[in-house]
């Protein structure tokens, strides 16, 4: 995505995109700076940008709108929501047609139009079939994050901010994994630090502070109190979160904070790897940047846990987030939690 950013902001515009992928925050982002690089005004931008959502049209209409010339400015900006959703078409006749139609303006796309045709996530095997399989030299994924805490250190950076281990840990436990989440509480968080100290650094009483979360009762308390498997303290300190953030999605943020760190120390007990660099080891968990100051813990953790613990707890996190998802029946999530800490720590 880096690149399709410097792309576009060297004036380096496609006529059609193809963006793919749940994180539609990053999508809106690149959107937007289409829109500034193609028009001089906001203004402008309104008048010449044509929204359309894809139950509502089919893939002939998208190529009609596409190839209609502009009223006031010499180039206009497209934009399909839901392209994987299109209107249905029934007869063959007129699929064929309108699937022609793209092949024709993919070859020659009009010079006064850009395209975004923006999608959800969508499988496999539909990437493969018409009209996606003809737009895959033009697609660009847009994939759900799966590290928010290299994600926010990135996204801080960008804005000219940095974020202490510590802080960064503790933010990556309690945030949803969703770039617009985490856009928004960095964004939230930088106005609040601003007022604070002209140093652009971002402290774990800053996260504490600005985002909700006890500096006592957190992940990163529960993570210690995990290591030193002390069940009564780990239990305590999780259903402190959840009365904090919410019995459901406190829970879920336990699990999903637990499991990372259950998963990592599995890994480091793969036979071999303990003979890595620390540098080399942060990379394979998944640690970038200031985060690998903590990829030493995890090297101990992995001689403080047995393989067997280790099994052990992944399956009751397991259990516990097919409860969450009402797969398997659970009284209330309280119970779901203390049923997973004594399975993890019994």
């Amino acid at each position: 995505m880096d690149d399709l950013k410097k792309q576009i902001a060297s004036g380096k515009i496609d006529p059609v995109y193809f963006f793919q992928g749940p994180e539609s925050w990053l999508k809106e982002e690149l959107e937007a700076q289409l829109k500034a690089s193609l028009f001089p005004s906001e203004n402008e931008a309104a008048l010449n940008t044509v929204m359309l959502y894809g139950p509502d049209v089919t893939l002939g209409q998208i190529i009609s709108v596409a190839s209609e010339y502009p009223m006031f400015t010499e180039k206009k900006l497209v934009i399909v929501r839901q392209f994987g959703k299109l209107k249905k078409v029934t007869a063959k006749a007129e699929i064929k047609r309108q699937e022609e139609s793209l092949k024709r303006y993919l070859a020659d796309p009009s010079s006064f139009a850009v395209l975004v045709l923006d999608a959800d996530q969508l499988e496999k095997k539909e990437l493969e079939k018409t009209p996606y399989k003809q737009l895959k030299p033009l697609r660009h994924d847009f994939p759900a994050v799966k590290h928010p805490d290299v994600f926010a250190a990135e996204r801080a950076r960008e804005v000219g901010w940095e974020f202490d281990p510590d802080a960064l840990k503790t933010f990556a436990g309690y945030i949803e994994p969703s770039s617009r989440l985490i856009c928004q509480e960095i964004e939230k968080l930088t106005l609040y630090v601003t007022d604070k100290r002209s140093e652009r650094r971002i402290t774990l009483d800053d996260v504490c502070q600005c985002v909700g979360i006890s500096k006592k009762y957190n992940v990163f308390e529960l993570e210690k109190a995990m290591v030193g498997k002390n069940l009564r303290l780990c239990s305590g300190i999780a259903l402190i979160i959840m009365e904090q953030e919410g019995q459901k999605e406190g829970l879920m943020n336990i699990v999903r904070y637990l499991t990372t760190f259950f998963l990592r120390i599995w890994k480091l007990q793969t036979p071999g790897l303990q003979q890595l660099s620390l540098k080399d080891t942060a990379a394979m968990l998944g640690m970038y940047g200031r985060q690998e100051y903590f990829a030493k813990n995890y090297i101990d953790y992995a001689r403080r846990f047995s393989l067997a613990e280790t099994e052990r707890a992944l399956h009751a996190l397991r259990k516990a987030d097919a409860s969450i998802k009402g797969i398997i029946p659970s009284p209330d999530d309280k119970f779901t939690l203390l049923k997973m800490m004594q399975a993890i720590l019994g």
